[in-house]
């Protein structure tokens, strides 16, 4: 079979880009929003064009079928535009909200530093943010997460039951701060 009748994809690709589904609210910080739209510039301005150099100049090289630098270029290519893609719809979709501007400031909601403490006294401080700037290791969750659902709408004192995977942990606000 000729070349010219395959796909030039892997099935990785095809997989990944079945993942690029973005919920119907689509909530940000103005951060996260700055964030994504300077990753999306520098992915198209400035690391798109480079790779698209090294692809036309390893195509001019000749047989391109044994070209590593034509071959892996037009993969990282295929990365570049699935990233851009993504981002594009992430920020097409946003809905950017200042939690500074929270008026009901006793309670939890989107954008809020939640301090609370489990049954064992162990202390944890996170802050609920947008799927794209969620990041445990900085204490940042995701609003559509499991914890943060049931921290929504709680107040400082609240007990909140959570069911976890050894049972049912309760946890009990300390602090709410925006």
């Amino acid at each position: 079979m000729s070349k010219a009748f395959t796909k030039d994809t892997d099935s990785d690709d095809e997989e990944l880009e079945s993942e690029v589904a973005v919920p119907v609210k689509n909530y940000m910080t103005p951060r996260g929003f700055a964030v994504l739209q300077e990753e999306l510039r520098h992915l198209m301005r400035v690391e798109r064009p480079k790779v698209v150099e090294v692809v036309s100049w390893a195509a001019g090289n000749g047989d391109r079928s044994e070209n590593g630098d034509y071959i892996y270029g037009k993969k990282r290519l295929r990365e570049i535009d699935r990233r851009a893609r993504y981002l594009t719809k992430s920020l097409e979709t946003a809905i950017v909200v200042d939690p500074e501007q929270q008026k009901k400031r006793d309670q939890v909601f989107f954008g809020a530093t939640v301090t609370y403490v489990r049954q064992d006294g162990v202390a944890h401080t996170v802050t609920l943010v947008g799927i794209d700037e969620a990041e445990l290791s900085n204490g940042k969750i995701s609003w559509i997460s499991p914890i943060a659902k049931a921290l929504l709408k709680a107040r400082v004192g609240d007990a909140i039951d959570v069911r976890t995977p050894s049972g049912v942990d309760t946890l009990e606000i300390v602090s709410v701060r925006y």
